[in-house]
């Protein structure tokens, strides 16, 4: 059985899956053990606090935590665990994200959640994966690797466009 730590994606609502389904792709692509469950902060606080306070006796390395509207899930998992927490706003009401980015990061001195961008799921996962790769050299080459084909296709765009310049 490998010792690697897993991840767990929590979603507020199921309708949110369609965000964080890069995150669990790419988890997955980094070779990460992930799970994905539904939890709410308001309708079962009381799952969501267990799940967190068991999390690292369960094999978890880190915690991605994605709601809308009043998200208040990130938080709920901080508060109860010393896991890292990484917190995904989700756009899902009239105020375009804006009010599950406040309620993700906006949180009191002594429970942090780390928060990306609204609808950030691949860098929650990247964020996730470079937290674990502090030990897990592995991990930490494959994400090295991924940088490094990120930089080429930057690359080789600028190409093609100093080819289109000249051209002109």
């Amino acid at each position: 059985m490998s010792n690697q730590k897993k991840v767990a994606v929590i979603m507020g609502s199921d309708s949110d899956f369609g965000v964080v389904k890069s995150a669990v792709k790419r988890l997955k692509d980094l070779g990460i053990p992930v799970e994905v469950h539904v939890m709410s902060a308001h309708r079962t606080p009381d799952r969501a606090a267990a799940f967190a306070a068991g999390a690292e006796k369960e094999g978890f390395g880190v915690i991605i935590a994605a709601a809308g509207k009043a998200a208040h899930l990130a938080g709920v998992l901080a508060a109860h665990t010393t896991l890292p927490v990484i917190g995904i706003p989700i756009k899902s009401s009239t105020l375009d994200g804006l009010d599950a980015l406040l309620a993700t990061v906006q949180m009191p001195s002594g429970i942090p959640v780390a928060t990306v961008a609204i609808d950030g799921a691949d860098n929650a996962a990247i964020l996730a994966a470079q937290m674990l790769a502090l030990s897990d050299e592995a991990l930490a080459g494959k994400l090295r690797e991924m940088k490094a084909s990120m930089a080429a296709k930057v690359a080789e765009k600028d190409a093609a466009l100093q080819a289109e310049v000249e051209a002109l």
